[in-house]
């Protein structure tokens, strides 16, 4: 498409009105309009400077590229299906503003393969750079919770089951580090992301005497593909992003199911901000988890999303592909899905209320300190798998007798091990989480250790 003209197959024919449509991109791939425009002035820069093209064109077409941008932004430009993608309806309204002849020099030395893999990466890297600053954000929040807690005791669960207790901030730390390898994963792929495309053409290369560097360093590329045939093919990096986003929403995914048992009547530890639940259509005793059920579902959406890009990628030869433009939406989705995603979690965490006094009557329960009654036995010299064995037996007869530890008479205890009387005394949940004093434990010092090393790092 050049101009007005309106796209013809090079057959004898025009393009079918129904291919048209399917062929059509536009009514997503416009969220790149930004992305395309400063990949196109950073290439026309580049042709002028090179006396590819003249330099008093090149600044024009830069100037109408501005036009153009800011006729998008105020929705003067309107977008249709005949333009088929954002990149040609951005040449088509340029050729309106400068003429044909100089609008038309702005493709030189490129092809749409090259530009909409430029257009996509720049894209992407926005989109990690803000995905990572949101959860930075949630990071914050998190930490804050878990200071607030450092003495909060709370039972911790294993199978869904009562385990041993802990400091509450023990827990709120725990997701802390899920979302530090999210940051870290994003980091990392951002790497391979930030590879400049722009310049391997339809995917030879170009005859002109381009300089790749320039454009790299203008639109902050760290790097320039190698090979024009890969780079004008390769989604490696969009099937990693959304992985990226994935494992993300995994995470949270995790925490969501956390916060939906945990804010339950059965358990009642928690209460979730009402502006995050909703009410029921015809139970009015209820309250709804929406915001983190909706989590949890989303989840599985955006999986859907990144088995659809390994899918298309799986079968197709070298270069381009019209399979690559169904790359997008799965991208878009992920970026926009994965946005909402932390900033809700983040208000619902950071507005949870907590139920101090049932999270530490339950960590009394259910005999989380049987660990630490094993473990004195194994300091008075058993081995750890009778001491194991022996605290079974303690636990069979309290449960029967509806006792706890400390109401056995010392008779039954020195009946199931004469070691048994000693062993057995009155630990608190502090008592049994202070215990675990190793790197990466539940006991107090190390709690506030790691929350001191984590505020350093984010306040940095």
């Amino acid at each position: 498409m050049s101009g007005n003209k309106k796209r013809v197959n090079r057959f004898k024919r025009n393009i079918d009105p129904l291919l048209e449509k399917f062929n059509a991109s536009i009514s997503f791939d416009r969220k790149l309009y930004k992305h395309d425009i400063k990949g196109s002035k950073a290439h026309v820069r580049m042709l002028g400077d090179c006396g590819i093209v003249k330099k008093k064109e090149s600044k024009a077409i830069i100037s109408a590229l501005e036009k153009v941008e800011a006729e998008i932004n105020t929705g003067k430009l309107k977008l249709n299906v005949s333009d088929e993608d954002i990149h040609m309806a951005i040449e088509k309204r340029l050729s309106e503003i400068t003429g044909p002849t100089v609008g038309g020099k702005m493709h030189t030395a490129r092809s749409r393969n090259d530009q909409v893999a430029t257009a996509l990466r720049l894209y992407v890297r926005d989109k990690i750079d803000e995905i990572n600053n949101l959860i930075l954000n949630f990071q914050k929040v998190i930490v804050r919770r878990a200071r607030e807690n450092v003495d909060t005791a709370a039972p911790a669960y294993t199978h869904m089951q009562p385990a041993q207790p802990i400091r509450l901030a023990h827990w709120f730390l725990a997701w802390f580090e899920m979302f530090e390898r999210d940051i870290s994963r994003f980091k990392d792929a951002r790497k391979r992301v930030n590879v400049l495309p722009l310049g391997s053409a339809a995917m030879a290369g170009t005859n002109f005497s381009i300089n790749r560097k320039q454009v790299a360093k203008e639109l902050g590329f760290d790097s320039i593909s190698e090979n024009s045939m890969d780079a004008v093919s390769d989604r490696d990096f969009a099937v990693e992003f959304t992985f990226c986003v994935s494992m993300t929403a995994t995470h949270l995914s995790r925490l969501a199911e956390e916060l939906v048992i945990f804010s339950s009547s059965e358990f009642g530890h928690m209460r979730l901000p009402e502006p995050l639940t909703t009410g029921s259509s015809i139970m009015p005793q209820k309250k709804n988890p929406d915001g983190a059920e909706l989590i949890r579902g989303k989840t599985g959406r955006l999986y859907g999303g990144l088995v659809s890009l390994l899918t298309m990628l799986k079968g197709l030869p070298l270069t381009y592909n019209k399979d690559l433009q169904e790359d997008k939406e799965p991208v878009f989705d992920a970026s926009e899905q994965i946005t909402l995603m932390i900033r809700i979690m983040t208000k619902m965490i950071d507005e949870l209320s907590l139920n101090v006094e049932l999270l530490s009557a339950s960590s009394e329960k259910g005999f989380m300190t049987a660990v630490d009654i094993a473990d004195s036995l194994v300091m008075m010299g058993l081995p750890f798998r009778e001491a194991h064995g022996v605290v079974s037996k303690l636990v069979k007869h309290c449960s029967e007798n509806s006792l706890q530890f400390t109401g056995a008479d010392e008779t039954t205890l020195s009946g199931i091990h004469p070691s048994l009387p000693q062993a057995v005394r009155y630990f608190t949940a502090l008592d049994s989480a202070d215990g675990k004093d190793v790197y990466g434990g539940t006991a107090r010092k190390r709690i506030i250790t790691r929350i001191k090393a984590i505020e350093r790092k984010l306040n940095k």
